[in-house]
């Protein structure tokens, strides 16, 4: 018997669309300024300075400005917190980030704090994550909404559906299964702390894998002709020294069971960066209302 694989959830392509549309609004909207991304990057790790290089590589796209600084390792907090003040006053500014994970002297939490949740291109600063808790308007975390966005083009339907996240983290986690109950599925929460994680994983019609542990959701974990979304993206080394980066979902065998399923990479990662520069236009032209 042949078996039928799991239809793939395209983000890359649907990325690359999103784009285009940015590009055409932007250039529509005749203002006497680009919209402006800022993204602060401190230190010198090779997958954070590929993350900036994606980020900029897109604002450049679609006509971003990037206002982006690169900082020495040793770089006080007092000296980040003086930037994004400067930055928040800056007329040219729509976008602020503060590229994660930082060196352990900093406090990353606090940085985010000082950021005009206006300017929260992450969509991570309180006063938006308690909007979106709320139900209200607001600039939203860019990985969830880049799920949410991916799971509309594809028309899979969300109301009454059993929807799993597994992972908390306030980066993904959290902010997903909110967005998934603002869209009138049936939310769990699961976790590393979770017992029997396959029998909560089986009952979902939409599964989430956000928790960054290489191949944790096995095929005996997933019901069939679920949605799966793999959100991880992790770095394994072969046996032949070589690295490639995989999911969180076991991809190879998963693909069998789902009806549809996200690659890693081409999924969720160009989604993300999708609605950062979102988020940055969003921004740019409320400010100019």
């Amino acid at each position: 018997m042949v078996m039928k694989q799991a239809q793939l959830l395209n983000g890359k392509a649907l990325a690359q669309r999103l784009q285009s549309e940015l590009k055409a609004q932007i250039q529509k909207s005749q203002f006497n300024r680009l919209p402006g991304l800022a993204v602060l990057m401190v230190g010198d790790n090779p997958a954070s300075a590929a993350y900036v290089r994606n980020k900029e590589r897109a604002c450049a796209n679609v006509g971003i400005a990037s206002f982006g600084q690169h900082f020495q390792v040793e770089v006080t907090q007092s000296e980040l917190e003086q930037t994004i003040h400067r930055l928040n006053q800056d007329e040219r500014v729509d976008g602020i980030l503060v590229q994660l994970p930082l060196p352990e002297h900093l406090d990353g939490v606090a940085l985010l704090h000082q950021i005009d949740p206006d300017k929260d291109a992450d969509g991570l600063h309180p006063t938006n994550l308690g909007k979106l808790v709320r139900g209200e308007q607001g600039l939203r975390s860019c990985t969830p909404a880049g799920v949410m966005r991916l799971l509309q083009e594809y028309q899979i339907p969300l109301k009454g559906k059993q929807a799993v996240v597994v992972g908390r983290s306030i980066l993904v986690g959290k902010p997903l299964a909110l967005m998934l109950l603002e869209a009138d599925a049936t939310v769990t929460i699961a976790h590393s702390r979770s017992q029997d994680l396959g029998a909560i994983t089986r009952s979902a019609d939409i599964l989430v894998g956000a928790v960054g542990r290489p191949g944790l959701i096995a095929a005996d974990m997933v019901k069939p002709g679920a949605v799966v979304v793999d959100v991880g993206i992790n770095r394994v080394i072969e046996a032949s020294g070589s690295s490639r980066l995989v999911g969180d979902v076991d991809f190879d065998t998963v693909q069998n069971v789902a009806e549809y399923i996200t690659p890693v990479p081409g999924g969720i990662g160009p989604m993300t960066v999708a609605m950062l520069l979102q988020n940055t236009v969003t921004s740019y032209l409320q400010r100019h209302q």
